[in-house]
């Protein structure tokens, strides 16, 4: 989406393409910009990006709005530079062993309390130190991430960037919301002006109340679908 698009869309809903509009575009421009604030606090689509890992992460180039999570890119068995970072599951390795050629069923026993003994280490480990657990400084734009063992070279960071423009748009569903709300958030702006002065002995009416009535009523209706869907929770601690 660009903003060009956005101004054709817009003249065109408030003019059928054949009336001129008495504000310039820098005015329309500007009520986009105020919706895309407003807009912000509802945004969820999440972008992915994967960084050499490190326990802080500096988020200041990712334009990052919010840290939904981060993910390894590296699982167990994969070649890492440390012994922590080959550890391998002995339920997944026994199972290879068994369909492999010539393989049994010899010693599953002995696997399966390794495995436990193994799983119940792990949630121990977890207890005391939980691992890729991460904590986000707004202040510093800095990520902290907890990694309980050796983790791989890399990360993977799934966070959801800053609004500033409406280039960031890329989803549909949000496209749609802010040419609907950038819409009405103009008629606002048209009816104020019309309604400014009343003048009564002009040969047609102003539309400026109307307008008005439009647009808020579109901005009521647009503000209470975003707060049934919004899918971010603000924790509390």
């Amino acid at each position: 989406m660009k903003m060009e698009d956005v101004l054709d869309e817009i003249k065109f809903e408030l003019t059928g393409g054949l009336l001129e509009l008495e504000i310039e575009d820098t005015v329309i421009i500007r009520a986009v910009q105020k919706v895309l604030r407003e807009l912000a606090r509802y945004y969820d689509e999440t972008k992915l990006i994967t960084v050499p890992f490190a326990s802080c992460i500096d988020l200041s180039t990712f334009n990052s709005s919010t840290v939904v999570n981060v993910y390894r890119t590296q699982g167990y068995g994969d070649t890492g530079t440390s012994q922590a970072d080959q550890l391998i599951d002995p339920v997944y390795a026994q199972q290879w062993m068994i369909f492999s050629n010539g393989g049994t069923m010899y010693n599953l026993q002995d696997y399966v309390l390794n495995y436990a003994a193994w799983s119940t280490m792990g949630q121990i480990q977890n207890t005391l130190s939980t691992d890729l657990d991460f904590e986000e400084d707004k202040d510093t734009g800095k990520l902290y991430i907890n990694n309980r063992l050796n983790t791989s070279a890399r990360i993977t960071i799934k966070y959801i960037p800053k609004l500033q423009s409406v280039e960031d748009i890329k989803d549909d569903y949000w496209a749609d919301i802010l040419m609907r709300m950038s819409i009405a958030q103009t008629k606002l702006e048209l009816g104020r002006i019309r309604t400014r002065f009343t003048l009564s002995n002009t040969p047609w009416p102003m539309d400026g109340e109307k307008l008005l009535e439009e647009g808020n009523t579109e901005l009521k209706e647009l503000r209470e679908i975003l707060r049934v869907h919004t899918n971010q929770t603000f924790c509390i601690d």
